[in-house]
């Protein structure tokens, strides 16, 4: 009952970011203010994580490759697809959970702490809405940004690799990197980027809201949120990709 009980809250949670409208320009500066928080707050781990996920990926690929009769230029293609399909959303996302997640979590739950959210309700203020909605839609517009850069600099990482362990040649690689691509796979990324990013941001605002106690339950619920955050993730993941990669 505990569950499902803690789904009927985040849901209540959710409802209540659009029950009452109010000073949107408010909502807009920080809007703003989130977007930069979470888009240049993780930025450089972004690049670090997606360049070295790229260049593993080719070398592991290179390792299993022994058959002589496979093209070289299939190292290209593999690597272009595992990072477009699994790497860049899902691995990335998992990283966000960590760094995004406990910060909305660790912030909320000191508003809650410092009944600074019980003061803003008593002005009349939608905490809900002034409070978590923003943080949302920041992720919902950066995150998928930072998937897009992490899928790019991981298939460059991945060519970076491959020419300077000499694997592969730069021409073979690019020619592997357009061979058989298929613009479907970016967009089931897209659909596996936008939902993760509603998660990383609403699971984490949830348990930040509705932290009960002193500081070291701000721990707690930072810590909760990024577990249950990534396996939601992971579970979302399964999910997607059982509905739209299906082989009719």
């Amino acid at each position: 009952m505990g569950f499902f009980s803690e789904i009927g809250k985040y849901l209540l949670m959710i409802k209540g970011m659009f029950s009452k409208p109010e000073n949107w320009k408010m909502y807009w500066k920080e809007f703003m203010h989130q977007c930069s928080e979470v888009g240049m707050g993780s930025l450089w781990i972004v690049v670090i994580i997606s360049v070295f996920m790229g260049a593993v990926s080719t070398v592991q690929t290179a390792y299993q490759l022994t058959n002589p009769l496979i093209p070289k230029f299939t190292i290209a293609q593999v690597v272009r697809d595992t990072v477009i399909l699994e790497f860049a959303p899902t691995l990335v996302s998992i990283v966000l959970a960590g760094v995004v997640g406990s910060k909305i979590a660790g912030e909320l739950g000191n508003m809650r702490v410092s009944e600074q959210i019980d003061a803003l309700e008593i002005m009349g203020i939608n905490t809900k809405a002034y409070l978590v909605l923003p943080k949302i839609l920041a992720a919902l517009v950066v995150i998928p940004m930072l998937i897009v850069i992490a899928a790019m600099l991981g298939i460059w990482g991945g060519k970076l690799a491959g020419t300077m362990s000499g694997i592969i040649s730069s021409d073979e690689f690019n020619k592997g990197l357009f061979a058989g691509f298929i613009p479907y796979n970016v967009f089931f990324a897209m659909a596996k980027a936008y939902t993760f990013a509603f998660l990383i941001s609403s699971i984490p605002a949830y348990y930040g809201y509705n932290v009960k106690g002193g500081a070291l339950e701000i721990g707690r619920a930072s810590t909760k949120a990024v577990v249950v955050t990534c396996v939601a993730v992971l579970f979302a993941d399964y999910f997607l990709a059982a509905i739209l990669l299906k082989n009719d």
